[in-house]
């Protein structure tokens, strides 16, 4: 009668048709009828083959009512077909099913909110039934496109536009868990679907506003919805959707985010993408990890170009990333991670060296912006090195900083990536310092077991190179390098500043017997060390925090390092420091000389107090004494003052002034030092590197100047000149005087041939073995060219003495020897 028929017509009409017409009360407020439901279920679990047919009848029911908004049917259809799915579990439900989900595409392409979420409803709890045999044909295509779109409703009424959001959610919620937990049936993981799930729930996470506090409590419970925060919900659901990600899929989930992201212009600020991001890489797996990395990076490459906010923004991003993949797995992505950093450093500064030279004066506002972003992209770069490498294992952090320091122009290296000529004195400098502080953020907290493990060849090498001895900066940076890599007790802390120290014991200083590695590393490396420490003393842009971290350099490797011969080594170098101070010979400031003896009295105090020889200390003291009474400025607590009154002249006869070898050596000898190397000066070793730098040599050097004079002579002139052999040159340099010196230069190569170890001989022998060879072959190419003329001549100049002209064609060379 429900159904509108006769009692013989329904009679005659099939048992499921009579048995689904009964469930139907007159009157739909009176809800699903309970005993003919039960009637039902009955008779499906006892007739599976009828389920399709229950199922179609069923659909065409609700169908109709539908469409005649007798929506109180529809609600009773929709009860009863969520009782028959989840009481029938057999072979025989897939027909019933597709009938069911038919239905509910009904409901959702309906604009009625209610019947939404009652197809939402109802699809939720289909998607939670776990199927005996999964049904391969079986597509979710519309459920996607609908219930994305339902995330971004824009209902006029906004606790109907939250319960349509919130429905959405928990459809493609629903979708997930249904398609996911087969693995030969992954539709839901292709590019179409998932530019569509991504974005939906990615628009619901960035809603700021609180939407809960917009809605009052509802009048009456839909369908059991309850009332929820979008954003939560769809950040839930997110979580869930990465978490079932696979290696082979990983990608899909999460390219749609970059595209969201760039739509909505997400990256500047960033605080959403960087939300977004720190999501992914907690909820997908660690072993996939270096999956986003490497999406993120390959974004960044495809927006090079964009403003440089936008490219802050993304490295950002991959900062929060790296950290988190850090203390997981990150397979394969380390060096192309730094190698991806580095390149967009160069290209960074690339854009800022255009944007200045191309400024102008009515641009020059707007160019300083671009220059001052250009830095904010720099500085993020930087700190996404040092604070990924910072990281890392530390069997990665060794070959991170050897790849770093490969890429630092220097003079007489050659760098993989950057190359120093295309970008210029003023380009090759900055990307010296930015590579140099992000190698300086890797190497914090570094400890070695052994010096030559934190300072390999590959990194020794060009990190003391003179060529990053040009900047003041890069001098300091280079230092505090060396301070992580040296310092394996931290001990830097308690010598910061540069002072004299009453008490070095109340320091309360850590070390250890120095190892056999150690001590080999020394007698490898340490010139090199010395040498730097030697030329930095020399430099005229010295501040007060170059001289600071060169002491600090002299003590940790008093600390770490020192032996007896090393400490030997150490006093040399100090009394070579204080002689540049009083002779200044390359003319530095007044102040470059007094910081320059106040560094060696600084250390000099610090060194006898830690080898303790009683007679060291007692010589040491007497000398900082008496300066403090006579000469204040050579100390530090003076000459660093903000106002301090420098002398005009130092006088190289106040030797109570002075720290004095023959003291330093009777004082030392007594305590069993071996102090015939004391009377030795420290001479820095030679490198090829000096000969080719564009800065001022650091030895003194015959320098020849030639000049070829054209011209028609007679061949008086020819026959009256005189030939030039190595003793005539070796008598025209002994004038004015320089006898004496000639002698005690010779006294000197004598006794260090006898007493210096073999090592510095062999050193200083082949450096002096390169320069000639230099000279040699400049005066050899002159010679192969015939001149002009035969009055053709040659002026030869060493120093300040100058020699007669000769024709060029008479010079001969007979066999020379090094001294």
């Amino acid at each position: 009668l429900s159904a509108g028929v006769c009692c013989c017509c329904a009679a005659l009409r099939p048992r499921y048709k009579r048995l689904v017409d009964n469930i139907f009360p007159e009157d739909p407020k009176d809800g699903l009828v309970k005993a003919d439901m039960e009637k039902l279920t009955f008779y499906a679990v006892s007739a599976p083959e009828k389920l399709d047919r229950i199922g179609a009848y069923l659909a065409e029911r609700l169908s109709r009512d539908v469409v005649r908004h007798r929506y109180g049917y529809v609600l009773i259809a929709m009860e009863a077909l969520d009782q028959l799915l989840m009481a029938c579990h057999s072979q025989s439900i897939k027909p019933f099913v597709e009938s069911f989900l038919h239905m509910v595409a009904k409901l959702l392409e309906s604009g009625e909110p209610k019947l939404q979420v009652l197809g939402t409803n109802s699809f939720v709890k289909f998607a939670n039934i776990e199927e005996d045999t999964p049904s391969y044909h079986r597509r979710y295509d519309f459920f996607v496109s609908r219930f994305s779109a339902m995330c971004h409703s824009r209902d006029p009424d906004p606790e109907i536009q939250n319960e349509i959001r919130i429905a959405g959610i928990r459809g493609i919620q629903g979708v997930v868990r249904k398609t996911v937990n087969d693995e030969l049936r992954a539709t839901i993981w292709e590019p179409q679907h998932m530019d569509k799930i991504v974005p939906s729930l990615l628009y619901n996470m960035q809603k700021i506003e609180d939407v809960d506090s917009r809605i009052g409590p509802p009048s009456s419970p839909t369908a059991g919805v309850k009332e929820e925060n979008p954003s939560a919900l769809a950040e839930n659901c997110f979580r869930e959707l990465l978490g079932r990600a696979t290696y082979g899929n990983m990608n899909n989930a999460v390219r749609p985010v970059f595209a969201h992201l760039d739509h909505h212009r997400l990256w500047d600020p960033n605080e959403f993408a960087v939300s977004c991001f720190k999501i992914i890489m907690y909820s997908i797996q660690a072993q996939y990890s270096h999956h986003v990395i490497q999406e993120i990076l390959g974004h960044l490459d495809a927006r090079k170009r964009d403003s440089p906010r936008v490219r802050a923004g993304i490295i950002q991003v991959l900062l929060e990333a790296v950290a988190i993949a850090a203390k997981g797995s990150i397979g394969p992505t380390v060096l192309e991670v730094f190698n991806t950093l580095l390149k967009h450093l160069r290209i960074s500064v690339d854009f800022e060296l255009s944007d200045r030279r191309s400024s102008t004066e009515s641009v020059a506002l707007s160019t300083s912006s671009k220059e001052s972003d250009e830095r904010i992209v720099q500085n993020a770069i930087i700190q996404t090195i040092g604070f990924f490498g910072s990281n890392l294992p530390d069997y990665q952090r060794s070959e991170i900083m050897m790849f770093i320091m490969s890429k630092v122009p220097v003079l007489g290296t050659t760098s993989q990536s950057l190359d120093p000529s295309s970008l210029g004195d003023l380009g090759t400098r900055r990307i010296q310092i930015m590579l140099l502080r992000s190698l300086l953020m890797v190497t914090s907290g570094y400890k070695a077991t052994t010096i030559s493990n934190a300072l390999p060849a590959p990194i020794l090498d060009p990190l003391l190179s003179p060529s990053l001895m040009e900047d003041s900066e890069l001098r300091q940076l280079v230092l505090e390098i060396l301070h992580n890599l040296i310092d394996r007790h931290d001990n830097r802390a308690k010598l910061r500043g540069i002072r004299i120290i009453p008490d070095v014991s109340d320091l309360k200083i850590k070390r250890d017997k120095i190892s056999r590695q150690d001590v080999s590393f020394m007698k490898k490396h340490g010139q090199q060390l010395y040498r730097h420490i030697y030329l930095g003393c020399k430099e005229e842009d010295n501040v007060q925090k170059n001289f600071e971290l060169l002491f600090t350099s002299l003590a940790l490797t008093t600390i770490e390092l020192a032996n007896e011969e090393v400490v030997i080594d150490l006093i040399r170098l100090a009394i070579a420091l204080q002689d540049v101070a009083i002779i200044n010979e390359d003319n530095l400031p007044m102040f470059n000389r007094c910081g320059v003896m106040a560094l060696v009295a600084a250390y000099l105090n610090f060194l006898s107090q830690m080898i303790a020889v009683p007679a060291f200390c007692q010589h040491v003291s007497k000398v900082i004494e008496t300066r403090s009474v006579e000469a204040a400025y050579f100390l530090p607590e003076t000459i660093f003052k903000d106002k301090c009154d420098l002398p005009k002249s130092l006088e190289k006869d106040e030797k109570d002034l002075f720290f004095l070898t023959n003291k330093i050596a009777e004082s030392l000898g007594g305590s069993g030092y071996n102090v015939e190397r004391l009377s030795v000066p420290y001479v820095p070793q030679v490198t090829d590197e000096d000969r080719l730098s564009r800065r001022k040599s650091i030895v003194d050097t015959v320098s020849l100047q030639v000049d070829i004079l054209s011209g028609t002579g007679t061949e008086d002139k020819v026959d009256n000149t005189e030939e030039i052999t190595f003793e005539a040159l070796k008598k025209a340099i002994d004038n004015n005087g320089l006898e004496e010196q000639e002698k005690e230069k010779r006294r000197l190569v004598i006794e260090k041939f006898q007493k210096a170890p073999f090592e510095e001989i062999a050193a200083q022998c082949e450096t002096k073995a390169n320069l000639l060879h230099d000279r040699l072959a400049q005066i050899l190419e002159l010679t192969i060219r015939p001149p002009p003329s035969p009055s053709g001549t040659m002026t030869i100049t060493a120093g300040h003495a100058h020699y007669h002209s000769v024709p060029v064609y008479e010079m001969k060379f007979p066999d020379l020897c090094v001294y």
